[in-house]
């Protein structure tokens, strides 16, 4: 059954836009609905001419400008839908002039008007006929398509004028299509699953027609793109499942992107169209990475939580820790990380920790696993991964901890000072250059160890303000103090070097 609105009378615009007016030249809003189609030879004609009709001009009522503008008038006065005339009968500036000014729709056309009426006719008489066919020949184009998001989203938003269309991901941030298409009088939404059944995205719809039945169109149109989508997503999936290094290094520069776009603010990815074309734009590298990483399943919003793996004995096998990572975790990235391999989740803390204790049964090597804390999403998930990596060195065999069930002091006294000396050394290098005698070394561990100023001032046995000045001097030297992940990585460093 067809949703409602369907056989709703086809307004003047969906002729012009999608139906069998396509390519003509229209002024005025063309919302009325055009229930019949009057051909018209002479103005004495309109007094029969009832509302709503789509009146066709021939002969002397379109003979000149003087016959247009009173047809015009006539037409104003019978609330007929719209008026028809050959193109050269009017100038198009007079036309466009005449048409704002009474309120009425002017159409005009290059071919035979009388060829023209028998179209409207057929497409007002039978609305539900004139939108399969537009229905039908999107299908054709969408499987001309492809498995492509870019190329499909590109389909909808030519072959359906007057219509912005955008693909969200599950988080509703855009992965292509147009800004806009939430927009409008109106809005059409169709959710696309994803391989496992759950949500991969949504394809929304919008835009300014009047028409009730232009809803109903789109939405049914939005449905065929449902399939090349889902053959999308199987295809990207496929395609970065053969290579472990494929996957690995679109995380690492997932993770890059994010973490990069995080100090910008303000502004936003680009995902939109060309200017003056009704196309998608090319996509920056972080849209292109949020894309495939979507395909492949992984959560690239809303809140995410980091583990880590820590072999205890050699382990080489990447693809087939891959394998019963992702078999245990769901669709997670799984990249190599220092002596082990990280990645993250959509799971909370707990859930993650049960899952990944029991990912650690399956793996054939001694393992030790670590969670981090949940973060609100890639822009922070550094944070996520250090603690997740501390927390791994404090498990041991067989065993999965939690760093936000752990203090500071036990996670820090764990990490293995002597192989992060030198990787501590990098990080507070521009601060070990201006410290000639440790205190602002000192100094900073202080207000991270113990949260603020006033506290480190008391550690310390000094005054406020001296605490103040020397935070001066380390923001100074480069550091902001205000990024978590910075935070972070400042305090396990001034732990290793102070230890």
């Amino acid at each position: 059954m067809r949703a409602s609105g369907w056989e709703a009378p086809v307004t003047v615009a969906e002729l012009v836009d999608a139906g069998p007016l396509a390519g003509a030249r229209m002024y005025g809003a063309g919302e009325n609905p055009v229930r019949g189609v009057r051909i018209v030879d002479e103005l004495s004609v309109f007094a029969t001419v009832a509302p709503h009709t789509a009146v066709v001009l021939i002969g002397p009522a379109a003979s000149g400008g003087w016959a247009v503008e009173m047809a015009m008038r006539r037409a104003w006065e019978q609330a007929a839908a719209c008026v028809i005339a050959p193109a050269g009968g009017l100038s198009e500036g007079s036309g466009e002039v005449l048409a704002e000014r009474l309120g009425v729709t002017l159409i005009f056309v290059d071919e035979d008007p009388l060829i023209v009426a028998v179209r409207v006719a057929s497409a007002a008489s039978r609305p539900d006929a004139a939108r399969t066919q537009l229905v039908a020949r999107c299908a054709t184009r969408l499987a001309e398509a492809g498995a492509s998001a870019r190329r499909v989203l590109g389909v909808l938003n030519a072959e359906l004028p007057g219509t912005s269309v955008a693909f969200l991901d599950r988080y509703g941030r855009p992965l292509a299509g147009r800004r806009d298409a939430a927009a409008g009088r109106w809005s059409a939404e169709v959710t696309v699953p994803d391989r496992e059944g759950g949500v991969l995205g949504t394809l929304v719809a919008g835009g300014s027609s009047r028409s009730p039945g232009w809803p109903a169109v789109v939405r049914t149109v939005l449905g065929l793109a449902v399939a090349p989508l889902t053959a999308w997503t199987a295809q990207e999936s496929l395609t970065a499942a053969r290579d472990f290094a494929l996957q690995a290094a679109l995380a690492e520069r997932l993770i890059g992107n994010q973490m990069s776009e995080a100090g910008e603010s303000g502004k936003s990815g680009e995902i939109g169209e060309r200017s003056g074309s009704g196309e998608p734009g090319e996509p920056g590298e972080s849209g292109e990475a949020r894309v495939a990483a979507t395909a492949l399943g992984w959560p690239v919003g809303g809140p995410i939580t980091a583990y880590q793996l820590r072999p205890l004995t050699p382990a080489a096998d990447a693809s087939l820790v891959q394998a019963l990572v992702t078999g245990a975790l769901g669709q997670v990235p799984v990249l190599v990380r220092g002596e082990g391999w990280a990645g993250w989740s959509a799971s909370g803390p707990e859930e993650l920790a049960e899952r990944l204790h029991h990912c650690l049964r399956t793996l054939p090597w001694p393992c030790a696993g670590g969670v981090g804390a949940q973060v609100d999403g890639l822009q922070a998930v550094g944070e996520s991964l250090l603690g997740a990596e501390a927390a791994a060195y404090v498990a041991g065999e067989g065993a999965v901890v939690r760093a936000d069930r752990m203090g500071p002091a036990e996670l820090l006294g764990a990490l293995p000072t002597g192989v992060l000396r030198a990787p501590a050394a990098v990080v507070l290098r521009p601060l070990l250059e201006i410290d000639r005698d440790g205190t602002l070394l000192e100094t900073l561990a202080a207000v991270l160890d113990e949260g603020g100023a006033l506290k480190a001032a008391e550690r310390l046995g000094v005054h406020r303000n001296t605490i103040t000045t020397r935070l001066d001097r380390i923001r100074s030297a480069g550091f902001d103090l205000d990024d978590a992940a910075t935070r972070l990585a400042l305090q396990l460093a001034c732990h290793v070097m102070l230890s």
